[in-house]
């Protein structure tokens, strides 16, 4: 069965980007310390990785995120999506209109202007037709950006919630949670390393 998940790194005191990120400046200031877990050595960090990557059938991501990776200071071939460790899934991106040209060309975009549920529903299939073509169940992965992934937990879109708990405090930048209404909760798995505490919740 496809599920939705959401996947994304975030600093103690709540950001997932540092002060103003974008396209030439990245994650912004102090920014990319969310991600120092994604290429350590260490073996639990790996694992973690390479199992959010594997259950991969389809990545959704908001247009800031993804003029961020398709930028001229974004993904290359050692920090794309999962950083080396395994597969290239279909990538959908929600915005209100597509890019006149992609410098990431070997990637499969797909761009979905008619709002975040159309998206979502357009990587499920993805997902889906993927896990038929590889015989396991596959997922959709929200990677971001912090306003991507609240609206989909404000719509109820997600059925799980993976949060990368980063040993930094960031002062300012994007927040992951903005208010809106309650979520419950149930913790499902905590692993920590020693670059992040990696935790997963069940949505609902």
């Amino acid at each position: 069965m496809t599920r939705i998940i959401a996947d994304i790194s975030v600093s103690l005191d709540g950001f997932v980007t540092g002060p103003d990120p974008g396209v030439d400046s990245g994650l912004g200031t102090g920014g990319e310390a969310l991600h120092t877990w994604a290429f350590s050595d260490d073996p639990d960090d790996r694992r973690v990785l390479r199992e959010a990557t594997a259950r991969s059938g389809a990545v959704v991501l908001g247009r800031t995120l993804f003029d961020i990776v398709d930028g001229p200071h974004g993904w290359d071939d050692a920090t794309g999506y999962g950083a080396g460790e395994v597969g290239k899934p279909a990538f959908v991106v929600v915005t209100s209109s597509a890019p006149d040209e992609v410098r990431l060309s070997d990637l499969d975009w797909t761009f979905v202007t008619t709002g975040l549920p159309d998206a979502v529903g357009a990587a499920r299939e993805r997902a889906e037709a993927a896990s038929k073509e590889h015989g396991r169940d596959l997922d959709v992965v929200l990677m971001g950006g912090g306003a991507t992934i609240g609206s989909a937990l404000e719509a109820r879109l997600i059925d799980e919630l993976t949060l990368h708990l980063s040993p930094v405090v960031l002062g300012a930048g994007t927040p992951l949670f903005t208010g809106g209404t309650p979520l419950a909760l149930t913790q499902r798995n905590v692993t920590v390393t020693s670059t992040a505490t990696h935790l997963t919740y069940d949505v609902g």
